[in-house]
């Protein structure tokens, strides 16, 4: 606890003065103050769920509202065409829960589902296809929370966003650049092309974006309730648009058509799930059970973690000792976690201390693993033991938003929410103004290794692998410490670790462990590091233990939430990184 509370007392101190809330505004990563708080990457999200905080919402409520507006301003990362993994905290009964919304592949899928003539397709060619697309799980997702911890109707949390889609945002530069991005594709599509590139050109930074057809299909939700898209008119119209992808003839593209059906909308089910569990430093670290891998891997590298003091370390030490338990909980995680409705998955054996130990006996202070490392036996521990032969880290699009959300009373959100790919399948529903997700493509299209039992090949309403990691860190009174969770596919599980790591034993501000420049291993030949890190002299020190590096221009976008003394919430954003992320506050005073 003595990292915790002197992590307590540096943000205190050092934390610039509460942004105010009265509308949208201007980001800032970091705010102070009372009645709950909104982290978010965007600021007119934030500001969503402060106003439904501010007219006495819960933090489910308002996850929810700023998970619709992110829906409209964040529409290449997140709406109801994706999913999610939603981790809740309740602060009467002390207790965590989670839901797994994760999007679910085809009744009619198996595991050929990205394979022609006996070849994996090309990767681009399944993202920006009907095949990648899976059963939307954010509806009932959203659905699902409110109907278990919120105290608002889903039609009055939908209304800022609603309102946000009528009347339209600001075009930021990075709006801007993601659409140019995607630009190429998104001509593919003419109702993707009408929406996101109006009159025939990119948006214009500073220019208002206006969604009028989202506004309508918020509207539709919020009176008709989630059955509209699970069975009724919105997924007509997405199953129609799965099976007949409306593409430009004169494109050239071919646009394969998914198999989506209506039973498969009827049949979805976000999942009410027990969390995963890792106690770290005299903390509980839940966060999210499969099918996503973020609460196994992170749990497991913080269990391996566990045994080194990184409060001493040299930066050089703390950031080695990272790096290679990040690749040891990456390789277990490869052979072991996959959908458990379809897989064996041992998710209490790879948090158990006794695997961790077994794993962490590879590390040693003065040389680097290689990879790919070979998985252990989580059911059968053995000391520095191989379980089977090695498989690389498939890839996962980078592209997906966070929120976290406290009130009042003390409950706290870690909500992390995607449509997978920057753009998603690039494919828009007709007259709904959404785009449809590409989340199948985290399944395996041939399995990692031959030799090995692949968890993550598809299958008949399966659910893709994820490295989604929402997590809620609690005290040993069970009360809130913090709460954070990323964007960025694989590397979401080295972000979280990285900004857990840096927040509770480098005591950094919890800004500033946002900010921090990340690294990210993922059992690769190389590890990839950020631009800061890349040109230090910390590269060359841990290159002279044998590491090696390739840059990557920006790994994640952070938020989080702390509790501070008296009802005091600090919540925290991005400084740079996605243009910035906005941190929000009811009220700067008590």
């Amino acid at each position: 606890m003595l990292a915790v509370s002197a992590a307590v007392v540096s943000v205190g101190a050092a934390a610039p003065p509460a942004a105010t809330t009265g509308g949208a505004g201007p980001k800032v990563p970091v705010a102070v103050g009372y009645g709950g708080a909104v982290a978010s990457v965007d600021a007119d999200a934030s500001a969503a769920g402060i106003e439904v905080l501010r007219h006495g919402g819960n933090a489910v409520d308002a996850a929810v509202a700023t998970a619709a507006a992110l829906g409209v301003t964040e529409p290449y990362s997140a709406g109801i065409g994706g999913g999610g993994y939603f981790v809740y905290y309740d602060a009467r009964s002390r207790t965590v829960h989670t839901i797994d919304g994760r999007e679910t592949a085809p009744l009619s899928a198996d595991a050929d589902l990205f394979t022609e003539n006996g070849k994996p397709l090309a990767f681009a060619d399944a993202v920006s296809s009907g095949l990648g697309v899976g059963t939307p799980g954010t509806p009932a997702t959203w659905q699902k929370a409110l109907e278990e911890w919120g105290s608002r109707k889903l039609g009055a949390v939908l209304r800022p966003a609603e309102r946000i889609a009528r009347d339209g945002f600001t075009v930021d530069d990075t709006f801007r650049s993601q659409t140019a991005s995607n630009e190429t594709r998104f001509r593919y599509f003419p109702d993707t092309a009408k929406l996101f590139l109006p009159g025939g050109r990119l948006p214009v930074v500073g220019s208002t974006f206006r969604n009028p057809e989202l506004a309508r299909t918020y509207e539709e939700l919020g009176s008709k309730g989630i059955g509209a898209v699970y069975r009724g008119d919105i997924g007509d119209d997405i199953v129609k648009t799965v099976e007949h992808p409306p593409v430009d003839p004169a494109s050239g593209w071919n646009a394969r058509p998914g198999k989506l059906a209506e039973k498969d909308l009827a049949v979805y089910r976000a999942k009410l799930q027990a969390p995963t569990r890792a106690s770290y430093r005299g903390l509980n670290v839940y966060s999210i059970a499969p099918s996503s891998s973020g609460g196994t891997t992170v749990g497991e590298a913080l269990n391996i973690l566990e045994g080194t003091d990184l409060s001493k370390a040299s930066e050089a030490q703390y950031l080695h000792h990272f790096i290679e338990a990040s690749r040891i909980a990456f390789a277990d995680r490869g052979r072991w976690v996959g959908d458990p409705a379809f897989e064996d998955v041992p998710t209490k054996q790879l948090l158990s201390q006794r695997f961790a130990d077994s794993r962490a006996c590879l590390i040693k202070d003065d040389t680097v693993l290689t990879s790919p490392v070979a998985p252990g036996d989580p059911r059968h521990p053995a000391a520095c033991g191989k379980g089977a032969a090695a498989a690389p880290t498939t890839y996962e699009g980078e592209n997906t938003t966070h929120l976290t959300v406290a009130d009042k009373w003390g409950n706290v959100v870690s909500y992390t929410l995607t449509i997978e790919q920057t753009g998603g399948s690039g494919i828009t529903v007709p007259g709904r103004g959404f785009l449809l997700n590409n989340e199948l493509t985290d399944f395996s299209f041939v399995p990692a290794n031959p030799a090995v039992h692949d968890p993550n090949l598809p299958g008949p309403g399966k659910r893709p692998r994820s490295s989604i990691s929402p997590t809620i860190v609690l005290d040993r009174h069970n009360r809130p410490v913090v709460a954070l969770g990323s964007p960025g596919g694989a590397t979401i599980i080295t972000t979280v670790l990285q900004t857990l790591t840096g927040f509770l034993d480098r005591r950094l501000p919890l800004v500033d462990a946002i900010a921090a420049p990340r690294a990210s291993q993922r059992n690769a030949a190389q590890t990839e590091l950020e631009p800061a890190l890349y040109d230090s002299d910390l590269r060359k020190q841990l290159e002279a233990l044998g590491h090696g590096f390739k840059q990557n221009p920006e790994i994640g976008a952070a938020t989080g939430v702390q509790r501070l003394p008296g009802g005091k919430w600090l919540a925290a954003a991005e400084k740079v990184r996605r243009g910035g992320g906005s941190a929000m506050v009811v009220d700067p005073a008590p």
